[in-house]
């Protein structure tokens, strides 16, 4: 089998695919473009200053948001696979790409909270229906000869779709303000719901008999069953300290950048290398939008990860992961700790390096432990960590950053000591006008007073916090290892 697949070579590969993995493929794109289009900018959105266009909202509430619905989204699979099986891919899609639509189109005309949650768990609900059909195509596209080079190609698809989905939505938002960003997510989705319509037909599928309320149930006993194998249970626990401090990097990064790191030195380090690039990345400003900076992250995963996986090929998982965590947490830790936009591009970098090291290793121990003809059930359980660390990341995002970093608390906290007061900002007075008001007030520039606060109440001090849940998590890893590379022992002697 290894002989026929290299006489297939680079061009026989591409060849083999058959039309519903290409279409398969090109629809995880734009719905990946999608996604990461609005999700890049969703905190900025939910926060910015109303005079901008934004809602104002305050950082629990946009916690609350980011997280419950993500929450919601990751562990819905468990069903909404079952219930694919059930009624078929292509009304699956169908489905899903109304939701999706409709939910991303009025995510962007809706301004209350109630709503604004209603509507992106429409869209949770719409991506929640597209996951598990789209790997499941691709599963049915592919054989012993093509399978894995076509996940790669597939991966690959949801990285180009993550890294354009921002590049555009943050350029789209400067130029032409937020509503184009929904739009833009919606018109994504609206090119795969034509192309599912029009040139996707049904694969060849086992037809299920069950009625769709058994068939949920089955998929539900399914996950239990794997879920009483501890070995398997542990490490699901352990794992959701990395995807608790993995999420910060979308969820708090770009709204920390936003108020505390001035990006300009980005754009002039770009502006001397490459200027094509960087006037494309410039914002009215002259700086670089934060999202920009937090895609990089994305785009160094496009570029580095076929050498990292290539530097690890051999590594025990265990340990791989280990030293991925440890690797993401200083990236983390220089993300936050200064107010120099260039240390926050090298902590990315630094953090995609441990995400690229510990993140495939994980899928790959949970292949490795499961039981003969239980690989996919266990693989089924792969979203169940990153589900409840959304749920969890509110805590961080919303409740610790608002007492610890939020700009608006510190400067009021600053204000008080000085028995100054100003007026709270509502749809009359802007965040926008609350920070003129308060540099006037305090007799600063935007600048200095931004410098003061940082040199004062230390708002990068929340990277504590973050890393801190990696350190445990390794060392979680390491007792793991060492209990269960002990029970193997005694079951082989």
């Amino acid at each position: 089998m290894s002989t026929e697949k290299k006489s297939l070579g680079f061009i026989g590969l591409l060849q083999s695919f058959t039309k519903p993995f290409w279409l398969a493929s090109i629809m995880e794109l734009f719905e990946r473009w999608a996604w990461y289009g609005l999700f890049a900018v969703l905190a900025l959105y939910l926060t910015g200053s109303t005079d901008e266009g934004a809602l104002g909202f305050s950082h629990i509430e946009r916690g609350e948001i980011m997280s419950y619905v993500t929450f919601i989204l990751y562990l819905l699979p468990i069903v909404t696979g079952a219930i694919s099986d059930k009624i078929g891919y292509k009304l699956s899609l169908i489905i899903a790409y109304v939701l999706l639509a409709i939910g991303y189109y009025f995510m962007g005309e809706v301004t209350s909270y109630s709503a604004v949650f209603l509507m992106f768990l429409v869209v949770a609900v719409g991506a929640a229906m597209f996951k598990p059909v789209a790997s499941a195509i691709i599963t049915k596209s592919t054989d012993e000869r093509n399978s894995s080079f076509g996940f790669g190609v597939f991966y690959m698809m949801v990285n180009i779709g993550g890294f354009f989905g921002p590049l555009f939505s943050a350029k789209l938002r400067d130029e032409y303000g937020w509503k184009i960003v929904f739009l833009m997510a919606a018109t994504a989705i609206v090119v795969n719901l034509i192309i599912v319509i029009f040139f996707f037909k049904e694969p060849n599928r086992e037809k299920n008999s069950d009625s769709l309320g058994k068939t949920i149930w089955k998929s539900l006993v399914n996950i239990w069953e794997a879920l009483s194998d501890m070995r398997l249970t542990l490490l699901l626990l352990i794992m959701v300290g990395f995807w608790l401090m993995f999420n910060q990097l979308f969820y708090t990064l770009p709204v920390f950048i936003e108020e505390w790191i001035n990006t300009r030195p980005v754009y002039d380090l770009f502006h001397k290398i490459l200027p094509p690039i960087a006037e494309f990345l410039k914002n009215k400003e002259g700086a670089i939008n934060p999202e920009m900076i937090v895609n990089l992250d994305a785009f160094f995963i496009v570029i580095l990860q076929m050498g990292i996986s290539m530097i690890i090929l051999k590594w025990k998982p265990i340990s791989a992961m280990m030293t991925g965590i440890i690797i993401a947490m200083i990236g983390i830790g220089v993300s936050f700790y200064t107010n120099n936009s260039l240390y926050t591009v090298l902590g990315i970098l630094i953090f995609a390096i441990g995400e690229m090291t510990s993140n495939p290793k994980f899928s790959d121990y949970i292949a490795k432990i499961s039981p003969k003809g239980k690989e996919a059930l266990y693989m089924g359980t792969y979203f169940l960590p990153i589900a409840f660390a959304n749920l969890l990341t509110k805590w961080i995002t919303g409740d610790l950053y608002e007492k610890y970093s939020d700009k608006v608390v510190i400067i009021r906290r600053e204000l008080a000591s000085r028995n100054i007061e100003i007026p709270e900002i509502s749809n009359g007075f802007t965040k926008n006008d609350f920070y003129v008001e308060a540099a006037d007030k305090l007799q600063m520039s935007q600048e200095q007073m931004t410098n003061f606060l940082w040199d004062t109440y230390h708002p990068g001090n929340i990277w504590y916090i973050i890393a801190g849940i990696g350190m445990i998590t390794v060392i979680g890893l390491l007792v793991y290892n060492y209990v269960i590379g002990k029970k193997d022992k005694v079951a082989t002697s």
